[in-house]
């Protein structure tokens, strides 16, 4: 998430020590939070003096419930009821009251068992719809919110809750037109406010949810999910010092709220302190365990502190969830390598290294694991596609089932994507690219909010040579979410189209809005190489491999043009020497060190290189 390092790990350690430290505390002065905690403490004391009181603590369950404090809630309700409160108008609420400590079964069972007055209909479908949503079960959702935003039309809150759920089934534009519609309903929304940073986030570029999480913490300076959501947009804007003074205002309000710790251990890891990165992890005592930003760098980090096995556990589990996640199946092979588990290495790779697009990395690993099972052949044929460092086309889909069973599935659900979009894929492997886009463009007609279904258009048509039809439908995917998965897509399809400027100007968009992008940095600096501007290109390159380290040889090399063109030759040797010691068997990389070495006096050495070079050319 955090791109680059700014401090030592010394200076590192103090600061996060002094954030994880800072978990005690009070809300601001004047915030909406002081506010709710003097209203509980009077409504406390009027019930103290009036145990039978039960208006008192019908409010006291909905202060409890605005606070965040689900246990406060049910124990409010609990004895509303116990004092003779009607339990057909209270139902909703003690259902919220579960819901808001994870026990969503509890909460439909409590909403399902008993009549409930028509007052309170809506919130009782308000909170079944909150429980569909977290368990997954989208359709029920949808049923829920429907009823709820039927009874409730002018609920700011519900509102933000349809744009959840809504942004949840991949419909971008409606999930906006929802948190749009819930501030216009109530300005002083702060939770409507953060919301809409989020999806600003993702539309717009990390600059642009700024003023929206300030706007939001305006509002209500204690919206700690708007502090936690702030912090790490800042880390990714690489502002650690502005992200740190987020967390330590959000470890005030929940000091055992688990984001917490995962964005210091990011940071940590970032700054590579490892063993403080691992304290930090431990310390969100398993809550987030099943989330796979936190599964993966969880094997980062035991493998960086020497647990092989426990990396691999991590990395497997994470591949159990996206199987296609190539940077988990990387550590994975790493972990395998390292455990002396040659086979498991391959059987990680394979997926990776068996496409025409593979990295110089995993096959040069490929290559050094199948010479080690003594696949002589497999190991030359992995080294010789990694010392190319050229990257061939990906294939949008893949398609290994029946073709005639797929189209007829298709066929007969042409708007389910579970259905179609393996149609689409078998149909372009069957170089019947007009159905594929015909099948495409059905589906993004009935979900013309649904980036994903631009994307797909774009992708059927980019395979079937149509840039023209590709650009439209990146763009319109980009409008909708500008990161780097269409906007990267749209660059392409600019300069197969023959728009190399739009390319580049949508790359350039797409660092401005997103600086923790890699992939828009290393092409920014591609663009600036090909124009000659060696300053740029070495500032852009040097980002990158701040981020990633000396393991990318091509980068390396770049950075070496880049110095040699401006006269340094002392900067450009050890960074092509580097890349050289990576790639030993590039004849590129062999004659450009052999012309600096040439330069340097050391003609011995460089004609070494030549004649090595000639030799693998033939």
């Amino acid at each position: 998430m955090v791109p680059g390092r700014v401090w030592t790990s010394t200076l590192l350690t103090a600061v996060l020590t002094a954030t994880v430290l800072a978990g005690c505390g009070e809300a601001q002065p004047n915030s909406p939070r002081r506010a709710f905690e003097e209203r509980r403490a009077e409504l406390q004391a009027a019930i103290a003096d009036n145990p039978q009181a039960i208006a008192e603590r019908v409010e006291l369950t909905r202060v409890a419930i605005r606070l965040g404090d689900g246990v406060g809630a049910e124990a409010a309700v609990k004895g509303a009821l116990a004092a003779g409160g009607n339990p057909a108008a209270l139902r909703p609420l003690l259902a919220r009251a579960f819901a808001m400590q994870g026990e969503g079964q509890h909460a439909l069972e409590t909403i399902d068992a008993g009549p409930i007055i028509p007052e309170m209909i809506g919130e009782a479908a308000w909170v079944a719809g909150d429980v569909h949503l977290d368990n997954g079960d989208l359709d029920a959702a949808r049923n829920a919110y429907d009823r709820a935003a039927q009874e409730l039309p002018r609920s700011s809150a519900l509102w933000v809750d349809v744009a959840r759920f809504r942004d949840a089934n991949a419909d971008t534009a409606g999930a906006r037109d929802a948190v749009d519609y819930a501030i216009e309903l109530d300005k002083a929304n702060s939770a409507a406010l953060a919301y809409k940073a989020n999806l600003i986030r993702t539309e717009d570029g990390l600059n642009a949810a700024l003023r929206w999480y300030d706007a939001a913490l305006a509002v209500d300076p204690d919206n700690a999910d708007a502090l936690i959501d702030q912090a790490a947009t800042l880390g990714d804007l690489g502002r650690y010092r502005d992200m740190l003074v987020a967390l330590r205002h959000a470890a005030t309000i929940v000091p055992r709220d688990p984001r917490l710790f995962y964005l210091q251990a990011v940071l940590a890891a970032r700054a590579d302190n490892y063993r403080l990165a691992r304290s930090l992890l431990q310390r969100t005592r398993g809550e987030i365990d099943d989330q796979p930003g936190f599964m993966l760098l969880s094997a980062v980090v035991e493998l960086e502190l020497g647990g092989e096995a426990v990396a691999a556990t991590w990395a497997d589990r994470l591949l159990v969830e996206q199987p296609d996640n190539f940077t988990a199946r990387r550590v994975l092979a790493a972990a395998n390598w390292a455990d002396g588990d040659a086979d498991g290495a391959i059987e990680a790779l394979l997926p990776i290294v068996d496409r025409s697009d593979a990295d110089s990395w995993s096959l040069l690993l490929a290559g050094r694991v199948t010479s080690e099972l003594g696949q002589r052949g497999e190991a030359g044929d992995y080294l010789a596609r990694a010392a190319t460092l050229t990257r061939g086309d990906a294939l949008p889909f893949a398609a290994t089932d029946d073709y005639r069973l797929l189209s007829m599935a298709a066929d007969g659900q042409p708007l389910n994507p579970a259905k179609a979009i393996p149609a689409i894929g078998a149909d372009i492997l069957r170089g019947n690219g007009a159905r594929a886009i015909a099948r495409a463009t059905l589906l993004r007609d009935a979900n013309r909010g649904v980036a994903e279904a631009h994307i797909l258009l774009g992708d059927a048509a980019l395979a079937d040579g149509q840039f023209d039809l590709a650009v439209q439908a990146y763009r319109t995917a980009r409008n909708l979410d500008a990161s780097e998965r269409s906007t990267l897509r749209l660059a392409h399809a600019l300069f197969r189209a023959g728009d190399a400027a739009g390319s580049g100007a949508a790359i350039l968009a797409l660092r401005e809005s997103e600086p923790s992008s890699t992939a828009a940095e290393r092409l920014a600096g591609h663009l600036a190489m090909d124009i000659e501007h060696w300053d740029e290109a070495i500032g852009h390159f040097d980002r990158v491999r701040a981020r990633i380290g000396d393991r990318d040889v091509v980068i390396l090399r770049e950075l070496a043009r880049a110095w040699a063109a401006k006269g340094d030759e002392t900067r450009a040797l050890p960074l092509i020497d580097r890349a050289y010691r990576l790639q030993p068997l590039n004849a590129e990389i062999m004659t450009f060190y052999a012309d600096l070495l040439d330069k340097r006096g050391d003609r011995q050495a460089a004609a070494d290189l030549r004649d090595k070079a000639a030799q693998i050319g033939r």
